[in-house]
């Protein structure tokens, strides 16, 4: 008896099968890491879906997770006495103990969201890109003809399916041009004959200054603000260093067939190899335009919420969905549907089926309206778009700690 309760004792301060401290994170981190992914994604498409039916879109961050572990051992003995009625003589008693042992764990998850509907994160999804992060991105592995295609309003007001950039339009977008002038573009690129560059240049701040005494208090004040006073041929000038993207076109892209297509389509001169990258310095109607072509590549940019509008007519409709309305579709000048793979071709497509279950080769897949609408694991080019725009959204959306809205606390009840 006395070496069962001895085993019985040692069983109860054996550790639990419930990991603890540090082995938790064997366990427990990468399975919450898996989580956070997974619905991150989901929440994205989800968005994107909406907007393809013009539904509202909406975004719950997950702000923190805090994981609380509790394992409690208890060993106990409780005393059993035995009658005559067992067998025993009469008045004899055998006296006996039952021990007990337990070992009880519980793993209490708490879950805090963030919605992401308030008036902050709304202006950041209107704000259009920025001419430095649209530079830096096609200076990046990101081919340029994505971040083009899918950041860009116009370029030297050639439009990129302006129409395309908010809710589904009646009539087909204007695409063409500047489809067949980025792909060129991004073939030079390819062949090392074109690169953005970002450059610093001097940008004059004010009027020329004349020569005299006034010009060292001039630099020492120039100086003191973060600016420069450089020589000129009629004086001074006050200047500041600034950042300016520029194409640069090697000279042996001279007559070449792409690079006269990019000039063609973008209206550029073909006999520069440098050209600015502005953003909104063009007339709309491109008054005063030198006959030789432009000297820059001037460009608008989409905010985050047209480039959703603009890749959410990627999405494939039910044809219930598309004949009872639910949709809105876009009519050709033949009066049948447009086909919008023409614009997002080797960009952007999102599957639909139907089913209890998404379809085996769904990369990340949403249920929405009865459908399964889901991104193919086969689809190598919407999945590198894909996983550009969540990351693209993160940065774009995220805020500074304490300008966040109201957040929602929720408790998971232990396992």
């Amino acid at each position: 008896m006395v070496r069962r309760v001895g085993w019985l004792v040692g069983l109860a301060l054996l550790p639990a099968g419930c990991a603890l401290g540090p082995r938790a994170l064997t366990t427990d981190r990468l399975a919450y890491n898996e989580a956070v992914k997974t619905t991150s994604e989901e929440q994205l498409l989800l968005n994107i879906v909406r907007l393809r039916y013009t539904d509202t879109p909406s975004s719950l961050a997950v702000t923190s997770v805090a994981d609380q572990r509790e394992l409690t051992r208890n060993l106990g003995i409780t005393p059993f006495f035995t009658a005559a009625a067992a067998g025993l003589a009469p008045g004899g008693y055998r006296g006996t103990v039952l021990p007990q042992a337990g070992v009880t764990a519980a793993t209490r998850p708490t879950l805090t969201y963030t919605p992401e509907d308030d008036q902050t994160f709304t202006q950041r999804l209107f704000t259009p890109l920025s001419l430095d992060a649209i530079a830096s991105l096609s200076k990046t592995t990101w081919p340029t003809e994505t971040v083009f295609r899918l950041w860009l309003e116009n370029l030297n007001w050639v439009s990129n399916a302006e129409t395309a950039s908010g809710p589904t339009p009646r009539d087909p977008p204007d695409f063409a041009a500047f489809r067949d002038g980025v792909a060129a573009l991004q073939r030079l690129v390819d062949r090392k004959l074109a690169a953005i560059s970002v450059e610093e240049v001097d940008d004059p701040v004010g009027d020329e200054l004349p020569a005299g005494a006034g010009v060292l208090r001039d630099a020492v004040e120039a100086a003191k603000a973060g600016l420069e006073v450089k020589r000129t041929d009629g004086g001074y000038r006050v200047i500041r260093k600034k950042r300016q993207p520029t194409l640069r076109v090697a000279d042996a892209a001279r007559g070449d067939p792409d690079f006269a297509a990019v000039c063609r389509a973008f209206r550029l001169d073909p006999g520069r190899t440098t050209f600015l990258v502005t953003s909104d310095k063009l007339d709309p109607f491109l008054q005063g335009t030198p006959p030789a072509g432009l000297d820059r590549l001037d460009l608008e940019t989409r905010s985050l919420l047209q480039v959703l509008f603009f890749v959410a007519h990627g999405v494939d409709v039910p044809a219930d969905h598309a004949a009872g309305g639910l949709a809105p579709q876009t009519q050709g000048a033949d009066g049948k549907p447009f086909d919008w793979d023409l614009v997002l071709r080797g960009l952007f497509k999102v599957c639909c089926s139907a089913g209890k279950h998404p379809p085996a080769c769904a990369h990340v897949a949403v249920r929405y309206k009865g459908y399964w609408f889901y991104v193919d694991e086969r689809d190598r080019d919407t999945k590198a778009t894909f996983a550009l725009l969540l990351e693209l959204s993160r940065l774009q959306l995220s805020g500074e700690k304490g300008d966040a809205g109201p957040i929602l606390t929720l408790p998971i009840g232990g396992r």
